[in-house]
């Protein structure tokens, strides 16, 4: 599998519209310790995150600077979420969910971060283990994730009680615990975003520059592309997650 460094040579050939990452997700049905069945909390530090709802029903629960919201799903509807913004995926019937991820590889290269409780945010190799998964699949990855997603609960209920009561301190401080957590991961990020987000959008510049010259040569190398999930099942933060593993697309996720 590409290192965090090789994925900004080899992911972005043929991207999707606008190098989005792409997964499917059936949200978790395990009870957490508020009696609520769904995902882990958690945020992304610099990727807008889409959901698309294809079947069943639940809701998403968001926490940011203006406060606690839970937003009901069901087949039809879309959801996103900003940078910044806490959320938390809630099963309630068959929930099963089609993501769009900004800037495809960044947030299988560490961009989210778990709202687990203050003292194992300010320890790095408490988080990293914490974060990750022994395995994608089978037993012992079931048991980590339960415990990853019950975990980060418990970080979040006093995060929402603070915002519900008019208090956002512990919630900014959560911010800020995740930008440290991820500084030094920074550079490599900002390689896969030139090579996949930003790579795109210039290419699209490029074409609008050929047009307006009356040079439509680019068109001779139009082709047509499809694809499956190639690895299906996987613990991801909200659910089990179908991945895809091909260029351009979401790549399994190295969380912590």
């Amino acid at each position: 599998m590409p290192s965090e460094t090789d994925l900004s040579s080899t992911c972005f050939s043929h991207p999707l519209p606008g190098a989005v990452g792409l997964s499917h997700l059936n949200a978790y049905e395990w009870e957490a310790a508020d009696g609520v069945c769904g995902g882990t909390p958690h945020l992304h530090l610099v990727c807008t995150e889409a959901y698309v709802v294809t079947g069943g029903r639940g809701a998403v629960q968001t926490l940011s600077p203006g406060g606690y919201r839970e937003v009901p799903l069901e087949a039809g509807s879309v959801a996103w979420f900003t940078p910044g913004t806490v959320h938390r995926m809630v099963q309630r019937g068959g929930l099963r969910i089609t993501v769009l991820m900004q800037n495809s590889g960044l947030p299988e290269a560490g961009d989210a971060v778990f709202t687990f409780p203050p003292d194992v945010l300010a320890d790095p190799e408490r988080y990293a283990a914490a974060a990750t998964l022994p395995a994608r699949t089978g037993p012992l990855a079931e048991v980590a994730a339960r415990q990853r997603r019950d975990l980060a609960v418990e970080g979040y209920l006093p995060l929402r009680e603070a915002l519900v009561a008019g208090d956002d301190a512990p919630y900014l401080e959560f911010q800020r615990a995740a930008a440290r957590l991820v500084r030094d991961k920074v550079p490599a990020w900002r390689e896969l975003w030139r090579a996949g987000a930003l790579a795109t959008a210039e290419r699209t510049g490029a074409q609008l520059a050929a047009l307006e010259s009356g040079d439509p040569s680019y068109l001779t190398g139009s082709a047509s592309y499809d694809t499956g999930p190639t690895r299906r099942g996987g613990y991801g933060m909200c659910g089990r997650r179908d991945e895809y593993e091909l260029p351009g697309m979401t790549l399994p996720q190295r969380e912590g």
